[in-house]
């Protein structure tokens, strides 16, 4: 049986007033191409948008990394660049660092999330946006959806997920290879918890299934300012997740994204933000932020996408997005001090970073 490859390739080439969200006109360009150019390349195909980024969900058997399926993508990319650049809109082309493209799109700038099964008799699964954040907002949510009882109650009840999982997990500040560690839960918690609290240096990359071996989880670990040695906006990760059967439920994947975690994120990418739980193709607007996740479900079939069922389009996640506000509001309250702005190590913008430089010099050491 051949098996079937979710790849999804997301970019910010432009956005509308500022980073709010793309225009119709690019969303249009890049479904278009994809329409007429992805014939007897994929099977099916689905865009959306969160904040000021395009994603491509495409579904195809052409297995990871694959040049076609990427060259696609990005020539759709590529596509809606132009109208972009036509309408003048603020950041035409951003994510696109690198425009001679090598085979595939890794280090060019889009994020990419892609995992490859043999689809089970019902096939649900998750695809996940965020906007204004890096690859680590999704360290917590993850752990604590495959590996912690609290949050995953079948880690106890169901003898399908008995042997817990495997997180592969990426060390996204080494830039000169894939620098990765495999550690399994629950036996490695503590370590896997060590690691992932440092959301800016350890981020996951995978999460597999000790039960059955099948990959369950694929995070995007690009890392923007890695590649073009300088902010040229925040990484926006994309994430793909397996559910129900010998996976955690979709209500045990989401469940921990109501405690809108702080995450990197907000003005110029050089802040802690909530991260907040956001309707399908929303927008982005207080303060550039806060920085926000979708959440998209889907089943597919023989590569057949369903329609698009809005995971976080519920009542309940109105009252969770009026406490995102709440934690948003009181720790933009601090301006510039302390916790609300990220440290040193990982100020993305150049100007602080240049001035501290500038003032190091003029340090005295006092004599006694």
């Amino acid at each position: 049986m051949t098996k079937i490859t979710l790849s999804v390739i997301k970019a910010d080439i432009g956005s509308v007033g500022g980073h709010i969200k793309p225009s119709s006109e690019v969303i249009n360009a890049v479904k278009e191409y994809i329409e007429k150019n992805g014939k007897n390349k994929i099977i099916d195909f689905n865009i959306s948008h969160t904040g000021d980024d395009i994603a491509i969900l495409m579904t195809h058997k052409k297995g990871k990394l694959n040049s076609e399926i990427h060259k696609l993508a990005f020539n759709a990319f590529m596509e809606g660049t132009k109208i972009a650049k036509e309408q003048g809109l603020y950041g035409a082309g951003q994510d696109l660092l690198k425009t001679a493209f090598s085979g595939n799109v890794k280090g060019m700038g889009p994020a990419v999330a892609e995992l490859e099964f043999n689809e089970r008799e019902n096939e649900p699964f998750l695809f996940f946006a965020a906007d204004k954040t890096e690859p680590g907002a999704y360290n917590l949510p993850f752990y604590l959806s495959f590996a912690d009882p609290m949050f995953n109650s079948g880690l106890m009840l169901s003898p399908k997920m008995n042997k817990g999982f495997r997180f592969v997990i990426m060390d996204v500040s080494f830039t000169k290879g894939d620098k990765i560690i495999v550690l399994n839960a629950p036996e490695d918690m503590y370590d896997i918890a060590a690691l992932l609290r440092d959301t800016s240096k350890y981020v996951i990359e995978g999460i597999f299934s000790r039960n059955t071996g099948e990959q369950v989880v694929a995070v995007s670990t690009t890392r923007l300012h890695n590649i073009a040695g300088k902010y040229t906006g925040k990484d926006d990760p994309v994430a793909l997740v397996r559910v129900q059967g010998a996976f955690p439920a979709t209500g045990e994947v989401v469940s921990p994204f109501a405690i809108v975690h702080y995450v990197a994120g907000f003005m110029r990418g050089s802040h802690n933000s909530p991260l907040m739980p956001v309707k399908r193709n929303s927008t982005i607007s207080y303060f550039d932020g806060p920085s926000i996740v979708s959440c998209t479900a889907f089943c597919v079939h023989n590569g057949k996408l369903t329609e698009a069922v809005d995971v976080f389009d519920h009542p309940f996640w109105d009252y969770i997005r009026e406490k995102a506000s709440r934690k948003a509001i009181e720790i933009r309250e601090q301006g510039f001090f302390g916790a609300a702005m990220l440290p040193y190590s990982e100020l993305e913008y150049g100007g602080i970073v240049k001035r501290l430089e500038k003032l190091e010099k003029k340090f005295k050491i006092r004599k006694k």
